[in-house]
């Protein structure tokens, strides 16, 4: 019955997907797969808007986080709201931008604006990073939903390898407007599911109501409801909250699948209306770490301690096979979507910024080829770190924010501060890495700011480096014969 239902959900939305995407799409080219020909309106824009936000990250993620600590997982609510504000002022900038200059990708608007082709290679592979780490969001998810269907016989390293096959395969028959069909299914399925399940958690657990659910948390492990949480030596304390919160919500936009996104909406109303109703979602936030509350009052025992296999776990145990297998499908497709994207982003960025610089001439077919092998790759990337680590979906998301967090200075200053140039930016991200992955620069943040998100820290240090540099090194007067700097690909003035 689980697998059945879960097959039948999964299936069903792709093939309606594809067969949408194919409807709409006027095009084989790598705008149209990459961009939806930059035809995006208001309704679909706005289930792939939400798409990239509703994601396994946020549904199992949250629920565990909320699970295992408590009050940390409110960083939700915050990160959410904070996040769209931004959106608000920067998304319709990015999307100017991509429509005047014809841009596809993030490192295409960064080769453009400070005239430096090499920094469009710098910044595509920093992109490219931050993408594979996202993507081993989705598969470690994807993993544990093809082991509670398929049963634990599946090693991880076979659910891990599965589950990057899946999204390939997805996004090979798809691009970004089948994406978006798939994307408002799963947000439709998941809101109803999360909904219904926090209806009726109230007398599973011996609740009276969903605020006796909080209540009943709170008497059982006191101090759950408060920050640090459950474990007072965890360090996420209200300093972490906010910083960590604040750090997501300038990263979030600087993610090369946003980019791509802003870029393919019809029109700067259709951006700014989402960015005004988005933090809607984050009410959404209040049944996630209900159920995680729930799971923890009623005892779950997640498969090895797995902090992200939580609500699967509790679902399982206490819910009829069908709805059980409907939460998976529907899982299935909070892990698929959003990877999916990721991948097509990954492989648009290295075909465009990482192999046209080689090779100039390179064809319409010749980039769709190497994008393609490049998601291969960024998907066998991704499983290794899969199975290299046993992190919670929340950490390994934070981690990839600290990461692509480094590329804001460049993004904003570049709105508002003409004087910004290539060198500083190369400069800032170099003292940001520096801060953030090597062990002299981790043991420094630790000890000067205590329980801060490390990757703010590193962001603000990239940005004074930036405007440093900026000042001695400023961002060079355009000359005639500059641009373009990032040419499209043979057949993209067709399809423009």
């Amino acid at each position: 019955m689980i697998l059945g239902v879960t097959l039948l959900v999964v299936l069903g939305t792709i093939v309606g997907a594809v067969l949408y995407g194919r409807a709409q799409s006027k095009a084989k080219s790598v705008e149209e797969w990459a961009l939806g020909g930059r035809r995006m309106g208001t309704l679909i824009f706005w289930f792939l808007n939400a798409g990239e936000i509703y994601t396994t990250f946020a549904v199992l993620g949250i629920s565990g986080f909320a699970w295992a600590y408590g009050a940390p997982a409110y960083l939700a609510f915050c990160s959410v709201s904070l996040s769209a504000a931004i959106g608000y002022w920067l998304m319709p900038k990015i999307w100017a931008a991509g429509r005047a200059r014809a841009l596809v990708t993030q490192a295409d608007f960064f080769a453009d604006h400070y005239r430096a082709r090499w920094l469009g290679v710098v910044v595509a592979v920093v992109g490219i990073a931050a993408l594979v780490v996202y993507v081993q969001i989705q598969i470690t998810a994807l993993g544990l939903i093809l082991r509670m269907t398929l049963g634990t016989d599946v090693s991880p390293g076979m659910a891990a390898v599965l589950a990057a096959a899946a999204m390939l395969a997805f996004v090979f028959l798809a691009g970004l407007r089948s994406a978006a069909f798939a994307a408002g299914v799963k947000d439709v399925l998941m809101l109803v599911l999360v909904i219904a399940l926090s209806a009726t958690v109230a007398g599973i657990v011996g609740a009276s109501s969903m605020a006796d659910v909080y209540a009943r948390a709170q008497d059982a492990f006191p101090g759950i409801g408060k920050l640090p949480g459950l474990k007072a030596d965890s360090g996420l304390s209200t300093t972490w909250l906010m910083t960590s919160a604040l750090n997501v919500a300038l990263a979030n936009w600087i993610f090369p699948h946003m980019f791509q996104l802003s870029y393919s909406a019809a029109t700067e109303d259709a951006i700014r209306r989402n960015a005004i109703f988005q933090p809607i979602y984050s009410l959404s936030y209040f049944f996630i770490i209900l159920l995680g509350l729930a799971a923890l009052l009623a005892g779950t025992v997640p498969p090895d301690g797995d902090i992200n296999a939580v609500l699967l776990q509790f679902v399982s145990d206490r819910y009829p096979p069908w709805l059980v297998g409907l939460l998976a499908g529907t899982a299935c497709l909070l892990a698929l979507v959003p990877g999916s994207v990721l991948l097509l982003t990954a492989g648009s960025i290295f075909a465009r910024n990482v192999v046209a610089p080689l090779r100039p001439g390179l064809s319409e077919r010749g980039g769709l080829l190497a994008s393609r092998l490049s998601m291969v790759g960024a998907a066998a990337i991704a499983v290794y770190l899969t199975l290299g680590g046993n992190r919670s979906l929340v950490e390994i998301g934070l981690s990839a924010y600290g990461a692509i967090g480094l590329l804001a200075p460049g993004v904003f200053l570049a709105f508002v501060w003409p004087r910004t140039s290539a060198v500083a930016v190369a400069g800032g991200l170099v003292a940001g890495y520096a801060l953030l992955v090597t062990p002299p620069g981790e043991a420094w943040i630790a000890a000067n700011f205590i329980e801060w998100e490390p990757g703010l820290v590193a962001m603000g240090a990239a940005l004074i480096v930036t405007v440093a540099l900026s000042l001695i090194v400023p961002r060079r007067a355009d000359a005639p014969g500059d641009l373009p700097l990032t040419p499209p690909l043979a057949s993209q003035g067709e399809t423009a």
